[in-house]
């Protein structure tokens, strides 16, 4: 995957640098895995009271956002799955038909002390283009939409604010898609979706091609931010 630079604007310490072009399509043929249940908000976020938080964010495919957020400081899990459709406990391979509703999308479980959703937010914004709707580079279809759901109204006025903010400041040359919405519900996505990368970088061209240069690109701008 080649990086474009594109014009930045500060938000907070960061100066984004922001570009995306995919070479392939992360969809691949589906294996028979027995579904997960449902994550429902307040069972996630009350898993460990007072010391957590969460949060969904869509950003194209989860193999390539969970490679990324999982080496944050500070978050504690990243889980792939699908968020925002009208169909229970869908499969990876209803979802790419895109007639679920569902978007792919990362549960993120992180530590407020030591990185904030500002932060995450930084990382969302800079690692995938907001501005096509409904695909990633190759990857097309409403199953790979940008969006935010927020759990809270504190991550809803930071995630439209962030939003109103970069539109003006012109650092993307088209406006914004990204849906911003309340989380509803969160369906983890079959076992071999998790940790991807990992387990099938040497097995994949599609880890060696699309997400291995995102990777090391990602760990070059965010070098203070991950884990040691």
């Amino acid at each position: 995957m080649n990086l474009i630079n594109q014009p930045a604007l500060k938000l907070s310490i960061t100066t984004f640098v922001i570009s995306i072009v995919h070479l392939i399509s992360c969809a691949q043929p589906e294996k028979t895995v027995k579904m997960t249940t449902p994550m429902q908000a307040s069972a996630q976020e009350s898993a460990v009271p007072g010391t957590t938080e969460t949060a969904t964010f869509a950003n194209g495919c989860f193999w390539c956002t969970e490679a990324i957020f999982e080496q944050l400081n500070g978050v504690i899990s990243a889980t792939s799955g699908y968020t925002d459709g009208h169909v229970k406990n869908p499969t990876y391979k209803a979802v790419c038909t895109g007639e679920t509703g569902h978007a792919e999308c990362l549960q993120i479980v992180y530590d407020p002390a030591k990185i904030s959703f500002d932060e995450l937010l930084e990382v969302f914004w800079e690692t995938h283009d907001p501005t096509t709707l409904n695909r990633q580079g190759n990857d097309v279809g409403t199953q790979y939409r940008s969006g935010i759901y927020y759990h809270n109204e504190e991550q809803k006025q930071k995630a439209e604010r962030y939003k109103v903010e970069l539109d003006k400041s012109g650092a993307f040359n088209k406006p914004i898609v990204t849906e911003i919405k309340p989380f509803s519900i969160f369906y983890p996505a079959e076992n071999y979706h998790q940790e991807y990368f990992e387990n099938n970088e040497g097995n994949n061209p599609y880890c060696t091609i699309v997400i291995r240069p995102k990777v090391d690109k990602f760990r070059k701008v965010f070098k203070d931010k991950l884990k040691k």
